[in-house]
């Protein structure tokens, strides 16, 4: 089994993509290889500007509780969604978009930003990707 990091991002909630990255993140700086593959919601914060949309899992409260999330977050200087994309993808990280996803929620390519995905695919690549890693997460 090699030393790599697959996790399937099904959440499009900020909190659960915020999870994500920072296990990704973690797994590229130990000197692992991951891959996230993007499905249902998740694939969602992947179209152009929508990285940053998501609402919170829990006491959202029509947007407040993500507002104070993000204040409190940034005054504890956590990194954005953009800077913790931008260091996975710099590290190595790989992305692979869903495209039955993209099907069922009429989504084209060129509707997602599509220079941060390195593959398209429906379950037998996330299949591909899961065996032959050590670790695998659903979020």
């Amino acid at each position: 089994m090699a030393d790599k990091t697959t996790i399937i991002v099904q959440s499009g909630d900020m909190d659960k993509l915020y999870s994500a990255l920072i296990v990704s993140n973690g797994s590229l700086a130990m000197g692992m290889e991951v891959s996230l593959y993007f499905t249902f919601w998740g694939l969602l914060r992947l179209k152009k500007g929508g990285l940053e949309k998501g609402p919170l899992s829990k006491m959202h409260f029509l947007g407040l509780g993500k507002k104070m999330m993000l204040g409190r977050m940034k005054k504890n200087n956590v990194a954005s969604l953009e800077r913790l994309m931008a260091d996975f993808k710099e590290l190595g990280g790989k992305i692979i978009a869903c495209e039955m996803t993209m099907d069922i929620m009429g989504l084209k390519r060129s509707d997602l930003i599509e220079d941060i995905i390195d593959d398209y695919g429906a379950v037998g690549t996330y299949i591909q990707e899961a065996r032959q890693s050590a670790i695998t997460l659903f979020i």
